[in-house]
């Protein structure tokens, strides 16, 4: 098994990584999608005993990354906030902190859906926001997943697992990036995030993640 998976898609060489995120080595550029940053938080402030510090493991998930491989540059797939609630003053001076440290790298937002409702990042941190998709050919970019012409669509929204089945009814469902002939869904990078189960057909391609390592079906 591998820390990450080497894959030509659209006749472009990318890297899946065993931490659900995406490498494109020739563009130097790393793709998250679904961080949902606060949503603990924000749970916290409903009432609800979910763990504390799963912005700075994120954070530090991503360093772990840019330590790792070259990068000028990470698109956001959208949900970068869960909801208004999570714009606290200690997560924002996490944000600044993290990106006061890396603040030569280029941040590009396209919103999604939790974005609509949570607001676009501080202008603090200095992030190009924008609607999707966002075309760099090969590719389309988006949020929710949707068809694109003459474009491979890269995308997150859907939280993608997988279940897999082992003896006397074990199971155990895990984050996967799935493939299809017209799209390529991210699993969410962020922690405390859940999942939607995949049921893949014939000809589609399921790689599965334990955050570890990573391996194709």
């Amino acid at each position: 098994m591998n820390k990450d998976i080497a894959l030509k898609v659209a006749g472009v060489e990318l890297m899946l990584l065993a931490d659900k995120a995406i490498y494109w080595p020739d563009k130097r550029t790393l793709i998250l999608a679904d961080l949902h940053i606060g949503k603990a938080a924000s749970y916290r402030a409903l009432g609800q005993p979910v763990p504390h510090g799963t912005t700075l493991s994120n954070l530090a998930r991503i360093d772990l990354l840019l330590g790792k491989y070259t990068v000028n540059e990470i698109i956001f797939l959208g949900d970068f906030f869960h909801s208004e609630k999570s714009r606290n003053q200690k997560t924002l001076q996490a944000l600044l902190k993290w990106r006061l440290e890396n603040n030569t790298l280029k941040c590009t937002l396209i919103r999604g859906n939790h974005d609509l409702h949570a607001g676009d990042p501080p202008e603090e941190l200095n992030f190009e926001v924008i609607n999707e998709p966002l075309y760099l050919k090969p590719f389309a970019f988006r949020h929710i997943p949707q068809s694109e012409e003459n474009c491979l669509v890269i995308a997150g929204h859907v939280h993608p697992v997988y279940r897999i089945k082992g003896k006397a009814r074990q199971n155990l469902r895990l984050p996967c990036f799935y493939m299809t002939d017209e799209m390529l869904l991210m699993p969410s990078f962020g922690e405390f995030t859940g999942g939607h189960e995949i049921k893949p057909n014939q000809h589609d391609k399921i790689f599965i993640t334990t955050g570890q390592e990573i391996w194709q079906l």
